[in-house]
Protein backbone atom coordinates (compact mmCIF):
# COMPACT_ATOMS: atom_id res chain seq x y z
CA UNK A 1 0.00 0.00 0.00
CA UNK A 2 1.37 3.39 -0.99
CA UNK A 3 1.81 6.28 1.43
CA UNK A 4 2.94 9.88 1.08
CA UNK A 5 5.11 11.63 3.66
CA UNK A 6 5.59 15.40 3.37
CA UNK A 7 8.35 17.05 5.38
CA UNK A 8 7.84 20.75 6.06
CA UNK A 9 11.47 21.13 7.16
CA UNK A 10 12.99 19.61 4.04
CA UNK A 11 10.20 20.76 1.66
CA UNK A 12 10.05 17.25 0.25
CA UNK A 13 7.30 14.78 -0.63
CA UNK A 14 8.26 11.11 -0.38
CA UNK A 15 6.16 8.38 -1.99
CA UNK A 16 6.60 5.11 -0.09
CA UNK A 17 5.48 1.51 -0.24
CA UNK A 18 5.70 0.06 3.29
CA UNK A 19 9.18 1.31 4.31
CA UNK A 20 10.63 1.47 0.80
CA UNK A 21 11.11 4.88 -0.81
CA UNK A 22 9.73 4.87 -4.34
CA UNK A 23 10.33 8.51 -5.28
CA UNK A 24 11.16 11.88 -3.72
CA UNK A 25 9.81 15.17 -5.05
CA UNK A 26 10.64 18.77 -4.13
CA UNK A 27 7.62 20.76 -2.94
CA UNK A 28 6.67 24.18 -1.62
CA UNK A 29 4.44 24.42 1.44
CA UNK A 30 2.89 27.47 3.12
CA UNK A 31 4.69 30.78 3.38
CA UNK A 32 2.96 31.19 6.78
CA UNK A 33 4.35 27.91 8.12
CA UNK A 34 2.29 25.16 9.71
CA UNK A 35 -1.12 25.43 11.30
CA UNK A 36 -4.54 23.93 11.12
CA UNK A 37 -6.98 26.83 11.59
CA UNK A 38 -9.26 28.07 8.80
CA UNK A 39 -8.01 31.32 7.33
CA UNK A 40 -4.44 30.84 8.57
CA UNK A 41 -2.93 30.19 5.11
CA UNK A 42 -0.78 27.57 6.84
CA UNK A 43 -0.08 23.98 5.81
CA UNK A 44 -1.93 21.56 8.13
CA UNK A 45 0.02 18.83 9.88
CA UNK A 46 -0.86 15.28 10.74
CA UNK A 47 -2.47 12.29 9.09
CA UNK A 48 -4.60 12.91 6.00
CA UNK A 49 -6.00 10.92 3.12
CA UNK A 50 -6.49 11.80 -0.52
CA UNK A 51 -10.26 12.41 -0.60
CA UNK A 52 -10.51 13.25 -4.30
CA UNK A 53 -8.40 13.20 -7.46
CA UNK A 54 -9.26 15.95 -9.93
CA UNK A 55 -7.98 16.59 -13.45
CA UNK A 56 -7.28 13.12 -14.85
CA UNK A 57 -6.40 13.42 -18.52
CA UNK A 58 -6.13 17.21 -18.55
CA UNK A 59 -3.11 18.67 -20.34
CA UNK A 60 -0.16 19.80 -18.22
CA UNK A 61 -0.65 23.41 -17.02
CA UNK A 62 -4.46 23.21 -17.18
CA UNK A 63 -5.78 26.03 -14.98
CA UNK A 64 -8.26 25.16 -12.23
CA UNK A 65 -10.54 27.55 -10.34
CA UNK A 66 -12.89 26.08 -7.76
CA UNK A 67 -11.58 22.62 -8.70
CA UNK A 68 -12.91 23.03 -12.24
CA UNK A 69 -10.78 23.43 -15.38
CA UNK A 70 -11.25 26.94 -16.76
CA UNK A 71 -10.39 25.98 -20.34
CA UNK A 72 -7.12 27.93 -19.99
CA UNK A 73 -3.60 26.57 -20.22
CA UNK A 74 -1.11 28.49 -18.07
CA UNK A 75 1.37 30.67 -19.96
CA UNK A 76 3.53 33.63 -18.88
CA UNK A 77 1.12 35.87 -20.84
CA UNK A 78 -1.81 34.54 -18.76
CA UNK A 79 0.26 35.23 -15.62
CA UNK A 80 0.72 38.83 -16.81
CA UNK A 81 -3.03 39.13 -17.40
CA UNK A 82 -3.88 37.76 -13.91
CA UNK A 83 -0.85 38.62 -11.72
CA UNK A 84 -2.62 38.01 -8.38
CA UNK A 85 -4.11 34.59 -9.17
CA UNK A 86 -3.05 31.66 -6.97
CA UNK A 87 -2.28 29.23 -9.79
CA UNK A 88 -3.68 25.73 -9.29
CA UNK A 89 -2.53 23.75 -12.29
CA UNK A 90 -2.48 20.32 -13.97
CA UNK A 91 -3.92 18.00 -11.24
CA UNK A 92 -5.45 18.29 -7.77
CA UNK A 93 -5.13 15.78 -4.93
CA UNK A 94 -7.67 17.10 -2.39
CA UNK A 95 -6.71 16.24 1.18
CA UNK A 96 -8.97 15.38 4.11
CA UNK A 97 -7.73 15.31 7.71
CA UNK A 98 -8.09 12.14 9.78
CA UNK A 99 -7.57 13.55 13.29
CA UNK A 100 -10.81 14.94 14.76
CA UNK A 101 -10.18 18.27 16.49
CA UNK A 102 -6.69 18.61 15.00
CA UNK A 103 -7.15 18.58 11.20
CA UNK A 104 -10.71 17.30 10.83
CA UNK A 105 -14.06 18.99 11.52
CA UNK A 106 -14.78 22.40 12.99
CA UNK A 107 -12.35 25.29 12.45
CA UNK A 108 -9.44 22.98 11.63
CA UNK A 109 -10.90 20.88 8.79
CA UNK A 110 -8.31 20.39 6.06
CA UNK A 111 -10.87 19.51 3.40
CA UNK A 112 -13.08 22.53 4.15
CA UNK A 113 -9.91 24.64 3.93
CA UNK A 114 -9.43 23.35 0.37
CA UNK A 115 -5.91 22.07 0.99
CA UNK A 116 -4.53 20.30 -2.08
CA UNK A 117 -1.41 18.85 -3.56
CA UNK A 118 -1.27 20.55 -6.98
CA UNK A 119 1.15 21.97 -9.48
CA UNK A 120 2.22 25.56 -9.92
CA UNK A 121 4.06 27.53 -12.62
CA UNK A 122 7.69 26.54 -13.25
CA UNK A 123 8.73 30.06 -12.22
CA UNK A 124 7.70 29.30 -8.61
CA UNK A 125 10.64 27.94 -6.62
CA UNK A 126 10.41 24.49 -5.05
CA UNK A 127 12.02 23.88 -1.67
CA UNK A 128 10.93 27.30 -0.43
CA UNK A 129 7.73 27.82 1.60
CA UNK A 130 5.57 30.02 -0.62
CA UNK A 131 2.01 28.69 -0.90
CA UNK A 132 -1.25 29.77 0.75
CA UNK A 133 -1.45 26.43 2.60
CA UNK A 134 -1.38 23.85 -0.18
CA UNK A 135 1.52 21.64 -1.21
CA UNK A 136 2.84 22.79 -4.57
CA UNK A 137 4.71 20.59 -7.05
CA UNK A 138 6.03 20.73 -10.62
CA UNK A 139 3.53 19.75 -13.34
CA UNK A 140 5.34 16.62 -14.52
CA UNK A 141 5.79 15.51 -10.89
CA UNK A 142 2.10 15.88 -9.96
CA UNK A 143 1.09 13.93 -13.08
CA UNK A 144 3.42 11.08 -12.10
CA UNK A 145 2.23 11.11 -8.48
CA UNK A 146 -1.46 11.42 -9.47
CA UNK A 147 -1.17 8.36 -11.72
CA UNK A 148 0.37 6.28 -8.92
CA UNK A 149 -1.94 7.02 -5.98
CA UNK A 150 -5.61 6.35 -5.32
CA UNK A 151 -8.27 8.03 -3.25
CA UNK A 152 -7.75 6.90 0.32
CA UNK A 153 -3.95 7.02 0.07
CA UNK A 154 -2.52 8.16 3.42
CA UNK A 155 -0.67 11.49 3.44
CA UNK A 156 1.38 12.36 6.54
CA UNK A 157 2.44 16.00 6.85
CA UNK A 158 5.03 16.70 9.52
Amino acid sequence: MLRIDISINSQELVLKSENEVIKKYPVATARNGVGEHCGSNCTPRGRHIIRAKIGAGCPENTVFVGRRPTGEIYTPALQDEFPDRDWILTRILWLSGCEVGFNRLGHVDTMRRFIYIHSTPDTVAMGVPSSHGCIRMRGHDIIELFDRVTTGTVVNIY
